[in-house]
């Protein structure tokens, strides 16, 4: 059963939008950028209120996702990015992004936190972060 409802363009959309943020960092890596904007969607805490699918999630500005702006996120879902994001949109977590709101990919190693948001880890080359279940209990 979906986490949250998504029509076949959103799934889509979220595809995309997997590929082209992490796509580099195989199935794993995109399938824990499926998580962070799965989660902005139920979180509706902190820079993500109001935010009820994700078509609103990824182009949310401020605060959206850079791929948006690249001509690389406009390509053609593909089939096996198709089945990724119907994963997480049917619930599956994957640590460290299992309830993180954020990712970024730093020159360097990854700080404690950003942005008073705790670190829960690395894959690759991205840094993940999460509130606390104090501020965004949708997330956990």
């Amino acid at each position: 059963m979906a986490v949250i409802r998504a029509p076949e363009n959103e799934v889509r959309l979220l595809a995309q939008l997997m590929r082209a943020e992490a796509e580099g960092e195989g199935d794993l890596g995109m399938l824990m950028v499926g998580n962070v904007g799965v989660n902005r969607v139920l979180s509706n805490c902190l820079d993500f209120r109001d935010i009820r699918n994700l078509t609103q999630m990824i182009y949310q500005s401020p605060g959206g996702f850079e791929a948006v702006e690249k001509p690389y996120f406009y390509q053609r879902a593909r089939e096996q990015d198709i089945r990724l994001a119907r994963r997480v949109i049917g619930g599956e977590r994957t640590w460290p992004a299992s309830n993180a709101l954020w990712f970024f990919r730093p020159e360097g190693g990854c700080p404690g936190e950003w942005f008073n948001q705790r670190n829960t880890g690395r894959y690759k080359a991205h840094c993940f972060f999460a509130p606390t279940g104090e501020d965004c209990p949708r997330v956990f």
